[in-house]
């Protein structure tokens, strides 16, 4: 019998005993079962604390988010394969394009906020705070990632992104996982955490997996160790309560299935956009994964006036609404996700319909295309509650699937306390044209919902809809919807970090943070800040510039050149109860003369002026006051590149105004683009050139691949004569949407992957020679080579085409040949 593997301690392997069994929800066709009987659960969570953590922790926030962006990459190619998985689950096309895509997107999502992050380990959190009046006691928050592993307990509606929307903020943080699925879609999440264990992108234990329900998971939990819990309210209150989680204080975080309130505003009648995006949204709602879905809209609350309005036109609209095998086009509604689902769903909806009325559907009828009973298939479901005040099933049963109810509202505070009432929900949203309701609404609903859609016609195209959590937001709810938080963008990777407020003098903190104290010792250097490149930079690193005076020309003359006629610049008569007793500089003027006095006018590794985040004029200057400039490295930021530019990062300069008695006159922060050094590459000078090929003989071996000594003498005389212009008879091969991409990879200081092919090779087979011997194809090389030299200081403006590269100018086609001879000369073991 097929039993669904874990991947724990580094390998896959099953465990013995039956297991619960696992059922194709179209077909009703045996997957697989899971059980846990036999793993060794203690040993399991000090692998991933010690085998994965140790790893992750020492990572820098950008190397993990590179890593999570590879694996991103990585999977969103081979997602074809788990949508095939999918359809088994009951999941249409759009239903699993949620689940999977959904989860690629919050990994691509979380692996972009390393840009908020510094180059390091751990974060360094808010503002600096002064402890003493001398300035010389200070202290500042950082963040560490913990020393223990998060445990993901998951739905089963989503074993996808539930899991990787998790995963995504425990490793930007530097933890490790273990996952456990629901057992009824374990097979779904197997087959995703097989495809990045085979990447071997993360570090091994940094994602462990166990399918299924492990009871006894709790029982060994220590106090640097999360769980979350994704699930029914009932079972997270249990599991909170455990003994293990109080005793070692371990956080557990619960989102909790809620029912969630969605409220027609009293101004979206019918004929209106916003009372078709309230009925388009609702029958979405109902029907996008069958309604299994955490944050559907259980509960409408509408205009009393207008309850009729809309269960007529939400009845019309589900009847279009197709049901049937989830592979089909026309399919627009899959099956639960087992037959026992339907059997609890059935259950919760005889209890509302107690008091409420079935107004659209059938719990015993349903309308299959391409299927028939064997599925876990259920009709759409709408009751109709009029005395929602009195009546309160409604606003304590969930029926998880595809069923929603409609209760009416007298006014807008009727409307707040009915969305109150469901005691906390993941989300509510309110469809209006009217911002002073959207206003009242959200300001009094808030307390009850962790996010409120306000949805319009305005937003409605680019809207992503009531059910929809997004990964830079909080996705987590108060009350029955668990009193957690997930996700949140930078917020949902701190919960995975160890919050430490450090106290101490500034230059002590500044070593700790890596980021510059005001009042911290300056670091003196040899030479002037902006020759360093960006890996030799260090925070605190100082230079005190020479001093200025600033005359009354200067202020007159920047008056004129900004227009910026200011009565403190230029009409000294009105200085009277004014701040300013003479003739004053533009603040402007002083930030612009600090530049002049401390800017390396030389080419270097400063590659651009990239900004200005704060600037503070602490006192006036006046005409024939003289000012100096200390400028030093505050904080190093690494950034990505992506256009024609050499790899860089960003650097924050603190600069410094004194006046000659050492007052400080004004503070800023700039930012500057600071070349990387380029130590990948050797540079091809002739000289280097004749060194290697000196080594090459006709009888020299490849590391790889199947050139001779003499084809690699050819292929490389050919490409000197593309950029020489010799040869320009050819198509650029690479297509136009990635020609971008591809030509600016140049810039970068990545090698040619190993086994990459020029476009006009053949496939595993050698090119015909063109000459005669081994010394004649090398004196051709240097031929070719001279030709490209003589071209380019000719013709230094030329542009030219590449097979692969596209239109080249004499830099990058500089850059081409730096890393293909680097490559080639590599291959052959003579550089």
């Amino acid at each position: 019998m097929n039993k669904t593997q874990h991947y724990v301690q580094g390998k896959w392997t099953s465990a013995i005993g039956e297991g619960k069994p696992s059922f194709d929800a179209v077909t009703g066709e045996f997957i697989a079962e899971t059980s846990v009987e036999g793993l060794d659960i203690p040993a399991i969570l000090h692998y991933g604390r010690t085998k994965g953590g140790e790893k992750l922790r020492k990572m820098t926030f950008q190397e993990r988010g590179n890593m999570i962006k590879s694996l991103a990459m990585y999977l969103t190619k081979r997602k074809e394969a788990f949508y095939e998985i999918s359809y088994r689950t009951g999941a249409t096309r759009v239903d699993s394009w949620i689940d999977i895509e959904g989860g690629f997107g919050n990994l691509y999502a979380n692996a972009s906020l390393r840009k908020l992050f510094p180059n390091q380990s751990y974060h360094v959190e808010g503002d600096p705070i002064n402890l003493s009046k001398g300035g010389r006691f200070m202290a500042h928050h950082i963040l560490v990632p913990k020393k223990g592993v998060a445990i993901h307990i998951n739905a089963f509606n989503f074993p996808i992104w539930g899991m990787l929307e998790k995963c995504a903020c425990n490793w930007m943080a530097g933890m490790p996982a273990v996952v456990l699925p629901a057992p009824v879609t374990a097979y779904l999440t197997e087959a995703v955490v097989r495809e990045i264990i085979a990447s071997n992108i993360l570090p091994e234990g940094a994602l462990q997996l166990i399918s299924g329900t492990a009871k006894d998971i709790f029982d060994t939990i220590e106090s640097q160790d999360v769980i979350t819990f994704t699930g029914s309210a009932t079972t997270g209150r249990v599991l909170k309560s455990h003994p293990r989680i109080l005793q070692e204080s371990v956080p557990f975080t619960m989102e909790a299935d809620s029912l969630n309130a969605s409220i027609l505003g009293e101004d979206a009648v019918p004929g209106t956009p916003e009372f078709d995006l309230f009925i388009n949204q609702a029958r979405s709602e109902i029907t996008v994964k069958a309604g299994q879905k955490c944050t559907a809209i259980r509960r409408m609350i509408v205009p009393e006036k207008l309850m009729d309005d809309v269960q007529f036109a939400l009845s019309k609209s589900l009847d279009k609404v197709a049901i049937g095998d989830p592979r089909l086009k026309e399919v627009r509604m899959g099956a639960l996700v087992s037959k026992d689902q339907v059997d609890v769903l059935k259950g919760r909806v005889q209890e509302l319909s107690k008091s409420a009325k079935i107004v659209y559907g059938d719990l015993e009828k349903t309308n299959i295309i391409g299927a028939d009973e064997k599925g876990a298939f259920v009709s759409p479901i709408l009751l109709r509650e009029d005395n929602p005040f009195t009546n309160i099933a409604v606003h304590e049963t969930e029926a998880f699937g595809p069923v929603s109810t409609i209760m009416p509202y007298k006014n807008l505070d009727e409307a707040i306390e009915l969305a109150q009432m469901g005691k906390g929900s993941l989300v509510s949203s309110i469809v209006t044209n009217s911002d002073e309701i959207a206003k009242e609404y959200v300001v009094n609903a808030a307390s009850h919902h962790g996010r409120i859609l306000v949805l319009n016609r305005e937003n409605a195209k680019q809207s992503t809809g009531h059910g929809s959590p997004l990964p830079l937001l909080v996705h987590g709810g108060p009350g029955r919807a668990g009193g957690g938080e997930e996700m949140g963008g930078v917020r949902g990777i701190k919960h995975y970090m160890q919050r430490c407020a450090i106290q101490g003098s500034p230059t002590t903190l500044t070593e700790i943070t890596g980021i510059y104290q005001a009042n911290s010792a300056y670091k003196e250097i040899t030479q002037h800040p902006f020759q360093y490149h960006w890996e030799d930079i260090q925070p605190g690193m100082s230079l005190r510039t020479h001093n200025r005076t600033v005359t009354d020309t200067d202020i007159i003359n920047f008056a004129n050149i900004t227009w910026d006629h200011f009565y403190a610049h230029t009409d000294i008569t009105s200085l009277d109860g004014s701040i300013f007793k003479k003739r004053t500089a533009h603040g402007y003027f002083i930030l612009a003369a600090a530049a002049g006095l401390f800017v390396y006018p030389n080419k270097g590794p400063v590659a651009a002026n990239y900004g200005l985040e704060e600037c503070r004029f602490l006192r006036p200057i006046y005409h024939n006051d003289t000012v100096y400039v200390r400028l030093t490295c505050k904080q190093k930021v690494d950034r990505d590149v992506a256009s024609a530019e050499h790899p860089s990062g960003i650097v924050k300069w603190f600069v410094e105004v004194f006046d000659t008695e050492n007052e400080l006159v004004a503070v800023a922060t700039i930012l500057t683009m600071v070349q990387k050094k380029q130590e990948v590459f050797v540079e091809m000078t002739d000289e280097k050139i004749v060194e290697c090929l000196n080594k090459l003989t006709e009888n020299s071996k490849p590391s790889w691949g199947i050139l001779t000594p003499q084809h690699l003498l050819e292929h490389l005389e050919q490409g000197y004569r593309i950029m020489s212009g010799e040869i320009q008879d050819f198509e650029i091969a690479t297509p136009e949407k990635i020609l971008d991409k591809v030509h600016n990879s140049l810039y970068n200081y990545d090698k040619f992957p190993i086994g990459t092919k020029f476009p006009t090779m053949k496939k595993d087979e050698l090119e015909d020679l063109i000459h005669p011997d081994f010394e004649t194809a090398k004196a051709k090389f240097f031929e070719a080579r001279e030709q490209y030299k003589t071209f380019f200081k000719e013709n230094p403006e030329a542009v030219l085409k590449n097979m692969v590269f596209g239109e080249m100018n004499k830099y990058a086609s500089y850059l081409l040949e730096r890393k293909h001879l680097n490559h080639h000369f590599e291959q052959f073991n003579i550089l």
